[in-house]
C-alpha cells in the first residue's frame, strides 16, 4: 500500500524544492492537492513519479515539476482570476485553485471535462469551473484574466488569449512545433505591448481547435 501523503511530501521536496522552486505558495499548493485522485486507477502507484502520465483520449497529466513551474511563472496570487486551456484530469486546475481566487478551465473532450468536473466537485474545489469547448478562443464571458495557462502546445499564440489578459497579465504556454516546444511566458505590458521570455524546453500534447 502506497502512503500517498508521504509520497506527496517527497515529491514536493525532491522534485520541486530541490530544483530551486522556493515559492512558498506553490510548494504548499503542490503539497495540498492529492495527485493520486487525478490519475487513472491503474496508475495510482505512479501518481508521484517524476514524469507525465497518460490519460484517456490521448491526453496527459503533466509532470509535477512542470505544473509547479507554470504556476510559479504565472505569478499566481490570492484573488487572481485564471484561465486554463486543457483541463485534462483537473490536477493543474486544483493546484492553481489552492493559490488563486477563481479558475476557469476549458476542455475540448466532453468526457474528460465531465470527469474532471465531478472529481473537482467531490474534492471540494468550489472555485473551479470546468467548461466544455474550444480553448483556442479563450473564454470571453469572463475575460479579462490575470493569468492564462495552456496545457497544450501551439506553433503560434492564439490572438484571443493575448486579448483576454489584463494589463500586467501573464500567459504561460508551450510554443513551437511538436518536438521543439519551449515553455514561454508572455506578459501584457500595455494595450498592444507584449513581452515574451523563454523558460524551458518541454513536450506537451498539441493544441486542437479553431485556431490551431
Amino acid at each position: 500500500m502506497i502512503d500517498d501523503r508521504a509520497a506527496r511530501l517527497r515529491m514536493v521536496e525532491y522534485q520541486i524544492a530541490r530544483r530551486g522552486m522556493t515559492e512558498l505558495a506553490v510548494l504548499e499548493a503542490m503539497n495540498a492537492v492529492p495527485r493520486e485522485q487525478f490519475v487513472p486507477e491503474a496508475l495510482r502507484e505512479r501518481a508521484y513519479d517524476d514524469t507525465a502520465l497518460p490519460l484517456d483520449h490521448d491526453q496527459t497529466i503533466s509532470q509535477p515539476y512542470i505544473v509547479a513551474l507554470m504556476a510559479w511563472a504565472a505569478e499566481l496570487k490570492a484573488g487572481d482570476k485564471v484561465l486554463e486551456i486543457g483541463t485534462g484530469s483537473g490536477y493543474a486546475a486544483a493546484v492553481m485553485a489552492e493559490i488563486a481566487g477563481r479558475v476557469v478551465t476549458i476542455e475540448r473532450v466532453d468526457l474528460l471535462a465531465a470527469a474532471a468536473r465531478d472529481r473537482l466537485h467531490r474534492l471540494g474545489y468550489t472555485t473551479v469551473e470546468v467548461i466544455s469547448g474550444d480553448g483556442t478562443v479563450g473564454y470571453e464571458a469572463e475575460a479579462p484574466f490575470d493569468a492564462i495557462l495552456s496545457a497544450a502546445g501551439s506553433r503560434t499564440v492564439p490572438p484571443a488569449w493575448k486579448r483576454q489578459l489584463v494589463i500586467g497579465g501573464r500567459l504561460i504556454m508551450p510554443l513551437g512545433p511538436l518536438g521543439d516546444q519551449q515553455l514561454v511566458k508572455i506578459v501584457r505590458n500595455g494595450e498592444a505591448d507584449y513581452a515574451q521570455k523563454t523558460l524551458v524546453a518541454v513536450r506537451f500534447v498539441p493544441l486542437v481547435g479553431g485556431t490551431d
